[in-house]
């Protein structure tokens, strides 16, 4: 008995070793290197997703427009377009949170931050090129700068924190997207 005892116990430890071990691995979002922020994270989600609000009323008056265009098959509803960029201003937000708070913490985020709100200005700019101005070409090209831009951001944010670049790949994805629709309603409405 008390040899099957002993090797319960043993087991009982590596179980408990392994559970120590995955506990160590869980991600909180929210803690960069175990500090945690409510007013820079606040502020950080803020600042894309109340200027993605701002631009949203500015061009309200545009949607008429953009119904009317000739757009690709592959064009989601409208309701889509909120929701997604308030989920990408969200994830923006909370990237631009921790390589603040690397930053804060002494890493040098060697212009990362800067970077970041060079291309939430570009983001923002497009809107009025696309919808208020309809230049359709420009927006495409002006798209295709933001992409490089959040491409640099993407890798200069990697070097001061990893998850903080992963939260920027929904993103990039959906720029792609959005740029294929925007060459194709050019395509369809200018050429």
């Amino acid at each position: 008995m008390r040899g099957k005892e002993k090797k319960i116990k043993d087991n009982r430890k590596k179980v408990k070793k392994i559970n120590k071990r995955k506990s160590n691995h869980n991600i909180n979002i929210f803690k960069v290197n175990g500090e945690f922020k409510v007013i820079p994270l606040l502020m950080n989600i803020l600042i894309p997703v109340l200027g993605g609000v701002i631009i949203g009323y500015l061009n309200k008056n545009t949607m008429n427009t953009y119904e009317m265009l000739k757009k690709p098959i592959f064009t989601p509803p409208n309701n889509v377009f909120p929701i997604v960029w308030t989920i990408l201003y969200l994830l923006m937000g909370v990237a631009a949170y921790r390589v603040y708070m690397r930053n804060k913490q002494g890493a040098d985020d060697k212009g990362a931050y800067f970077f970041y709100l060079v291309q939430l200005m570009f983001n923002f700019m497009w809107s009025f090129i696309f919808f208020t101005f309809r230049l359709y070409g420009i927006a495409f090209i002006w798209l295709v700068v933001l992409f490089i831009l959040v491409l640099i951001t993407f890798i200069k944010f990697i070097r001061v924190d990893k998850i903080a670049a992963i939260l920027l790949i929904p993103y990039m994805i959906w720029l792609m997207f959005a740029g294929i629709l925007n060459f194709f309603i050019w395509m369809f409405n200018e050429m």
